[in-house]
């Protein structure tokens, strides 16, 4: 899901640009998305030519294309862009709102972990006209919800090392399932964009639910990549990571729904 909870996170282009400063770390930690996300995207779609908006290194346009996909990625950040064509990915370089199409459509057109940083009135309008009758629109993230003692300690750190980020401070741990809770006003925001596209359905919500174990390093490869901790100096990074160390343990069991938001091109 976003990692900047504010209204217009769009908006926030010294965030959304940052993502490139490690992109092999990036590409290395990020979760993949479930298969059965992917499946049915490809089955409900009325072809084979996939646009992915906002591709980054190419994790979610190098699963559609294991599944037949002839995928185009757009990606504001060129080294992100540079990283995903070295893993076998086509690239453009562009914001997707002001990206020159060239008169070319796609039979779907999909976005992981990346359409909040799309303008929500202007991207669905820019999607509804570069997708034929029947073409599907795909929006998606990863909601993370972590064991409540790791999220406070992370979010009491990053208040105490970053007061005065960009980034509003992350909220602290709570009862299981409120990760999702607290991203359903975001989400109706972009069904809300969806709807208002004309040419494009009523969308449609699909959730996946899945698990992942992280050992301590892994988490402490991961967290750097979020967008919050992109931009922060070296030494504010090492304290940060090194309250979060202590409070991971060996490792621990993240839990996950993938939140899909889906329309069809009428």
């Amino acid at each position: 899901m976003p990692t900047v909870p504010v209204s217009e996170p769009h908006q926030v282009r010294q965030i959304a640009e940052s993502f490139g400063v490690d992109p092999a770390r990036y590409d290395r930690t990020r979760p993949a998305y479930p298969e059965e996300l992917v499946a049915r995207i490809v089955s409900e779609s009325p072809g084979t030519g996939l646009l992915d908006v906002g591709c980054g290194t190419g994790i979610a346009a190098r699963q559609f294309a294991a599944r037949g996909c002839d995928v185009l990625g757009v990606e504001p950040d060129e080294r992100m862009a540079a990283f995903a064509r070295r893993q076998g990915t086509d690239v453009e370089v562009g914001r997707f709102e002001t990206w020159d199409e060239r008169d070319r459509t796609f039979d779907t057109i999909v976005s992981g972990t990346a359409w909040h940083w799309v303008d929500p009135v202007a991207g669905p309008v820019k999607a509804a006209r570069l997708l034929p009758g029947g073409g599907r629109l795909a929006l998606f993230w990863h909601v993370a919800e972590q064991p409540e003692d790791i999220a406070t300690a992370y979010a009491d750190v990053f208040r105490r090392v970053v007061p005065d980020s960009p980034i509003p401070a992350p909220p602290r741990g709570g009862p299981p399932r409120t990760a999702l809770g607290r991203y359903l006003g975001f989400l109706a925001k972009v069904e809300d964009g969806v709807r208002a596209a004309d040419g494009l359905g009523e969308p449609e919500q699909w959730q996946f639910e899945w698990t992942r174990y992280y050992t301590r390093d892994e988490w402490l490869d991961q967290l750097p990549t979020t967008g919050a901790l992109t931009r922060v100096t070296p030494e504010q990074l090492d304290e940060i990571l090194a309250v979060v160390s202590e409070s991971v343990g060996e490792g621990f069991t993240m839990r996950y729904t993938t939140v899909v938001i889906a329309a069809q091109r009428d």
